[in-house]
């Protein structure tokens, strides 16, 4: 089975268009993707995460 595709936070940011601070703000209230800390100290999102968290708020906003 291959590894999960993890993004760069970097790529993430760049997907949703928003600053890091936006980002950890958004965080703060639980409302962003789930970051995975490597044991480097690098920090990456499943892309599986990512893919949830756009189809959760496109059916929110639909609705």
């Amino acid at each position: 089975m291959p590894a999960p595709k993890m993004l760069k936070l970097s790529e993430v940011l760049e997907e949703l268009g928003m600053s890091r601070a936006a980002y950890y703000r958004m965080r703060a209230r639980g409302h962003a993707p789930r970051l995975i800390k490597l044991p480097n100290g690098q920090v990456r999102v499943r892309r599986a995460d990512l893919d949830a968290w756009w189809k959760q708020h496109e059916q929110q906003h639909a609705a």
